[in-house]
């Protein structure tokens, strides 16, 4: 017996330390596997401010799908993923917010927002958002941001990357003008690709001071009764590429350009517009597509104007454009006795292959189905593209709804627009 009790401990210590071997390895060489906190009535932490008192960095909160009515966080470490589970996980502000700026105030670094449904968000300073991002890094999927002052709204942080993917912005905004759907403050890059952005509330359905923009594949709309400001503003400018969006304002909008670059002065450092194969429609009876504010021309390829106004405003390059007039009988009467002003397509300096015609020839345009009917002028209008700073400029999908990603045909010449027409 003594013998035993003598060699049992060291048995049992050897088995300890071997056991602890490869957790130790793993920490050490920072592969360490991510925890898991679950959210949600009956679990560890009943609601994901709970969870953003334990929170280690790198973890992952799972919430369960619900309501969560007046419950605010701050989330101030690094790499983590939040995420809902089992359907959208609904946070309702109801009167709440964190820090008096939002119903989540993300400080961390890194942080993956997915699933998770954002609204009511209300402050004294009138910009109460979903999201206000102070860290460096967002990724935001598959989630839906509404009647909140802001949807997201971000600071200053060049060394911040955000990317909003497979969502929804609607309703977000305040009557004063000076809140929006989408608000990117000067970043390093700002990425917008297969949402649904409509209806802001005075203000603009996306802006951003980022150094670099790339919005593509999205819808971003007013529909009948929207009154949004610009339904896209990049006020300093940067390195922007809009490619294959729909892009409509409608006929009650507070200002009448549709894309404003550079409109409150150019930023720092690359200044510089690429406007690919978009569907505009403006159902003004007025307006500018693009206003560009800078001193470089702006790129615009291949895209489908609809409706009255100026294709451009300032210098510009227009190759494959097709502008739908849509002119009522009194514009037609009016050209008829004084005849057709110069063609605005075709007469700025080394543009070429633009077209204007009456109609468009949309499947359904009072439904705001923008795809190409048969007799469309938009078919095989378009010119090959390449790449310019390492961006691929030909279309490889197209906008639909938020949860899907809808390849774009390949086949024979591009059309002009953001859909290409298919039997």
């Amino acid at each position: 017996m003594t013998r035993n009790r003598k060699i049992f401990p060291a048995a049992f210590v050897l088995v300890l330390f071997i056991a602890a071997l490869p957790v130790f390895a793993a920490t050490q060489d920072g592969a360490q596997q991510a925890r898991i906190l679950r959210v949600g009535p009956g679990r560890t932490y009943a609601k994901p401010s709970d969870a953003a008192r334990a929170v280690r960095d790198g973890d992952v909160i799972e919430i369960d799908a619900g309501v969560y009515l007046g419950d605010v966080a701050v989330w101030t470490k690094n790499g983590l993923t939040l995420r809902g589970v089992g359907g959208m996980a609904h946070l309702k502000a109801n009167g709440q917010s964190a820090q008096r700026k939002a119903i989540w105030v993300i400080q961390g670094d890194d942080t993956t927002v997915e699933n998770i449904e954002f609204s009511g968000a209300k402050v004294r300073d009138r910009n109460g958002a979903g999201i206000r991002q102070e860290g460096a890094g967002l990724k935001v999927r598959n989630s839906y941001f509404h009647d909140n002052q802001e949807g997201i709204l971000s600071g200053t942080n060049l060394d911040s990357d955000i990317l909003i993917e497979h969502s929804e912005f609607a309703r977000n905004g305040y009557p004063d003008g000076q809140a929006h759907n989408l608000y990117i403050g000067r970043v390093r890059s700002f990425t917008l690709r297969f949402s649904y952005v409509h209806h802001a509330i005075i203000g603009s359905n996306v802006k951003s001071r980022a150094l670099a923009n790339r919005i593509e594949y999205n819808r971003i709309m007013d529909g009948r009764d929207g009154r949004v400001n610009y339904s896209i503003d990049l006020s300093n400018g940067g390195l922007s590429f809009i490619i294959g969006n729909v892009i409509q304002q409608g006929p009650e909008t507070e200002n009448y350009h549709l894309i404003a670059f550079g409109p409150e002065g150019a930023g720092p450092g690359r200044n510089e517009l690429f406007v690919v194969n978009n569907t505009l429609v403006n159902d003004r009876s007025s307006g500018v597509f693009v206003r560009n504010k800078t001193r470089t021309p702006a790129h615009l390829y291949n895209n489908l104007f609809v409706g009255q106004g100026d294709v451009v405003t300032g210098d510009a390059i227009l190759f494959g454009n097709v502008h739908a007039r849509r002119e009522g009988w009194r514009t037609r009467a009016k050209r008829w006795v004084f005849g057709d002003p110069e063609n605005p397509l075709g007469g700025i300096p080394g543009s070429m292959q633009n077209q204007i015609v009456e109609n468009a020839d949309f499947v359904a345009p009072l439904r705001r189905n923008y795809r190409l009917g048969p007799r469309s002028p938009a078919i095989d209008a378009g010119v090959a593209l390449e790449t310019a700073d390492g961006v691929d400029l030909t279309p490889r999908f197209e906008p639909g709804p938020p949860e899907k990603t809808i390849k774009r045909p390949q086949h024979g010449p591009l059309d002009a627009g953001a859909y290409e027409y298919a039997e």
